[in-house]
């Protein structure tokens, strides 16, 4: 934190000359990338590590993954999300492409939006209420656990696959040429 607070004060106080409507709109698309970069990662930690450990977990252990690891994980999981989609929308506003983006008129970043806007539905709509069921963070009947718990993969894989041509469409607009 200290560096960056570093490069901050270099950026703004004569390093690189930039106006503050310059520094500001930095600043989003850091916090958007930022974000970003919690949100996909605990996204792959969940389905590249997580899940597939689960097995090789002896039984007696497991409640430290689902009593304190997930649930912590979880957390910033779906706040990272929003900020995600918070940033990203501003930083579209902002460069005054988003109702553009949005209606696929700049297809390349309104794909990648779309793709991020349904991934973080299924984060606040699909995975985390089932999660809380899975994990028993909420009380539901015993029969309902793996259900949900199966319900929370699945569409945490779905989720997984979306991020790649969602990144692929982010990381192309910055590289676009028109």
């Amino acid at each position: 934190m200290p560096l960056a607070i570093l490069q901050i004060n270099w950026l703004t106080r004569g390093g690189v000359a930039m106006d503050m409507s310059a520094f500001e709109l930095f600043f989003i698309r850091y916090l958007h990338v930022l974000s970003g970069v919690m949100w996909i990662g605990l996204l792959w930690y969940f389905n590249f590590v997580q899940i597939p450990s689960m097995p090789k977990i002896p039984d007696d252990q497991k409640p430290a993954v689902s009593k304190v690891i997930a649930p912590a994980a979880l957390f910033w999981f779906r706040w990272a999300a929003l900020a995600t989609v918070i940033f990203g929308l501003a930083l579209a506003q902002r460069n005054g492409y988003l109702v553009d983006a949005l209606l696929l008129k700049q297809p390349v970043i309104g794909i990648g939006m779309w793709l991020g806007l349904i991934m973080a539905f299924n984060v606040w709509f699909i995975i985390w209420p089932n999660q809380k069921i899975a994990l028993g963070i909420v009380e539901a009947a015993a029969e309902r656990k793996p259900k949900a718990g199966r319900m929370a993969m699945l569409a945490s894989r779905f989720n997984t696959m979306l991020s790649i041509p969602m990144l692929f469409s982010m990381v192309s607009q910055q590289n676009s040429f028109y």
